[in-house]
């Protein structure tokens, strides 16, 4: 796997709570073996080989980044399982989907690395993740972000400054969110849907400002990816149906010179071991 991982160089701590790490270092051993990788985010032109030589051509790609092929993901359901709340209702706090479909869910935070090569990587192995982008993180290159938007990834909100939001009153959350919903919406086009707390450190002032911001849920996770191996809130420390995963923005220098590409391998890997695949969030949420 080459190359770099993206960064979010946002000072992070390790929560107390069952939120396992919204932007912590790598704690536990690394090590790591085969390949993997997953499928589609934006649609891809029909090969004129045909359904076979689309095949081919996946498998190619996966192999140059020295990972093999996830299964496709199901069709995206007719209804999708989580409700969102009525007018006035509460914001939905989620960390999985209902399903039974063995899928997950990738999503990246923050923004500070922008390695073109991981770009690169998604556009060849068109896998689907949403990003949760913080203003101070990509402002100063959201074409990078723009690029990613582009192969159909989901731009959504995770604050303009990074606070942990346990500490601030709720006008200043509301301000965080809202802003942020602004920026997101005046650069990328649409307005997010969805909002993270950073470290995933939030309170009824937070549900309560999302709300009043035209969040309509606040998304949390149940594995976080490091370097080479993932953290699991469950103690079995496997994957479920539906598990909602976290990753970064980082690079070699948060990374301990493993690169982007080389982490969201790791990812893969993790992910194809333990028979899974990956879906697109927004079409379950």
């Amino acid at each position: 796997m080459d190359r770099r991982i993206r960064g979010a160089a946002l000072a992070c701590v390790l929560l107390a709570t069952g939120v396992a790490t919204g932007c912590g270092a790598e704690t536990s051993a690394d090590s790591h073996r085969p390949a993997a990788a997953p499928s589609g985010s934006a649609p891809s032109s029909p090969s004129p080989r045909g359904e076979a030589g689309a095949r081919a051509d996946v498998e190619a790609a996966y192999a140059k980044w020295g990972i093999e092929p996830l299964a496709a993901p199901p069709a995206p359901p007719e209804v999708k399982p989580v409700g969102l709340p009525a007018s006035g209702g509460p914001v939905p706090v989620i960390s999985e989907i209902p399903t039974q479909e063995k899928i997950v869910f990738l999503t990246f935070d923050d923004g500070a690395e922008k390695d073109p090569e991981f770009v690169t990587m998604m556009r060849e192995l068109k896998i689907p993740f949403t990003m949760f982008l913080t203003d101070s993180a990509i402002h100063a290159d959201y074409g990078y972000f723009g690029k990613l938007q582009a192969l159909g990834d989901g731009v959504q909100n995770h604050t303009l400054n990074h606070p942990n939001l346990r500490t601030l009153g709720a006008a200043a959350q509301k301000q965080e969110i809202c802003g942020q919903q602004t920026k997101l919406k005046d650069r990328f086009g649409t307005m997010p849907r969805l909002f993270r707390p950073p470290y995933g450190n939030w309170n009824e002032d937070t549900r309560a400002a999302a709300a009043s911001c035209g969040v309509e849920a606040i998304v949390l996770w149940r594995e976080s990816m490091q370097i080479k191996n993932m953290q699991y809130q469950r103690g079995d420390k496997k994957l479920h149906p539906g598990d909602i995963v976290l990753a970064h923005f980082r690079g070699p220098s948060e990374l301990k010179g493993t690169t982007m590409t080389e982490m969201t391998a790791n990812l893969l890997r993790h992910i194809q071991e333990q028979g899974f695949t990956v879906a697109r969030l927004e079409d379950y949420l």
